[in-house]
């Protein structure tokens, strides 16, 4: 029996009307996305009223939780059932697991249309493709090695933003000296691995992050260099506070905005957050890169993939949907907003900020150099699996007082081979 369902109320104006036809004059997207904090909120509502304004509707399958595991849950459960949304927000390695399952839609209408190839880093649109077909549209390019720092705070501690990780416990030190809560942190797995990341990076260079953390070799993970960010990262946890277990992002960010906490290490969605409170970037707030990070750049690159429709309306909106994601006009106005960086190489950058123009700089220099490496923590360097079960060794490690370095790493190289 083929499955078809019309929601109630479409269907009964449709009724009302006399003539179900109507129905298919425009179309409607369902988009599954964990974009729920304001900067990202905001985000979101750009991309619908971009749809809006092309005659579609927007249907939207908002699920909180910033790391998107809760999403990934509910998606499955609707594909599985047989009734998937028209896009969802999936991203690395996951997008060639879904594509596996022949569950997606072939863009590669959309891209030629629009020569995503040559609007695109190579980097990312192979990331995109799925046995050479395009099988997802990137909107953006966030940089996860950022330090964000309140430069009152920091004041108050008569210290500097720190560059190295010997100069964040100085300053971390001083911070909590002065009564205030030097680095503002949630107590989730993602979080704990974004740290985690930004402290492999910075102690072992991007050489030793692309061995370790993504092609998961176990002489490197059992290294002297691994044992080394291993301490390094516990040392962090001490300049954090006794209520940061279960604390969403976004709450962490708030405690740097209101001066409570001097520092944050998180990806540039924060910066959505600092521009929704009305702060300026140089003044209000600023942008460093996470310590020892300089010259390398962890990037995420958020993108919907697209899955397999029947109704015909509706496979219009979602390549509409598509082709919007990529437009100029969208990466612009969304990006502004969500705290990125477009994903669409040659755009002009005048409105966007100092943090940006940074990323924007570094993006391109890292990639030149090879120390552009993908975020294992945002899901963008190995399988779910694997980093599942890393993320797990890791957050037991920074929440028990149990294991030693050497008892990590063994563990870090079962957990890596997890499949």
């Amino acid at each position: 029996m083929r499955k078809f369902s019309v929601k109630p109320l479409q269907a009964a104006a449709a009724l009302a009307l006399g003539s179900t036809m109507l129905l298919a004059h425009a179309g409607e997207v369902e988009v599954l996305h964990w974009w729920t904090s304001g900067g990202e909120a905001k985000a979101a509502k750009a991309l619908a009223a971009t749809m809006q304004a092309k005659g579609d509707t927007w249907k939207d399958f908002a699920v909180a939780g910033g790391g998107g595991d809760s999403a990934m849950t509910v998606l499955k459960s609707r594909v599985v059932s047989g009734n998937p949304p028209s896009a969802a927000q999936i991203k690395g390695p996951s997008l060639q697991d879904w594509a596996k399952e022949g569950v997606l839609a072939n863009l590669d209408d959309v891209a030629k249309a629009d020569n995503w190839d040559a609007n695109l880093p190579k980097a990312i649109a192979d990331g995109l493709k799925y046995k050479g077909h395009y099988i997802a549209a990137p909107v953006n390019v966030h940089r996860v090695n950022w330090l964000w720092v309140n430069p009152e705070v920091l004041k108050k501690a008569n210290v500097k933003a720190p560059t190295t990780w010997a100069e964040f416990f100085t300053a971390a030190e001083a911070i909590k000296k002065a009564g205030l809560i030097p680095l503002a942190h949630g107590g989730q797995s993602w979080q704990d691995f974004t740290i985690f990341e930004d402290v492999a990076l910075g102690v072992g260079g991007a050489d030793f992050y692309k061995k370790a953390l993504v092609q998961l070799d176990p002489a490197t993970l059992k290294s002297a260099k691994m044992k080394e960010v291993l301490t390094t990262f516990k040392k962090v946890k001490d300049y954090t506070d006794k209520n940061a277990p279960g604390r969403d992002w976004n709450l962490a960010t708030a405690m740097v905005i209101r001066g409570e906490a001097g520092m944050q290490l998180m990806g540039d969605w924060a910066k959505g957050e600092f521009i929704a409170a009305g702060k300026t970037p140089g003044k209000d707030f600023e942008c460093v890169a996470a310590p020892g990070t300089s010259k390398a750049y962890t990037y995420n690159v958020d993108s919907f993939a697209m899955f397999q429709l029947k109704n015909e309306a509706n496979i219009k909106a979602q390549k509409n949907l598509a082709g919007a994601i990529m437009s100029p006009a969208f990466q612009e106005l969304f990006n502004l907003n969500k705290g990125s960086i477009p994903v669409r190489l040659n755009m002009n950058l005048d409105k966007f900020d100092s943090c940006a123009k940074q990323s924007s700089k570094d993006f391109v220099e890292t990639s030149k150099a090879g120390s552009l490496v993908p975020s294992i923590a945002h899901g963008m360097a190995v399988s779910s699996a694997a980093e599942g079960a890393i993320k797990d060794v890791v957050s037991q490690y920074w929440n028990s007082e149990k294991d030693t370095p050497e008892q990590v790493m063994d563990k870090l190289v079962s957990a890596a081979k997890a499949k």
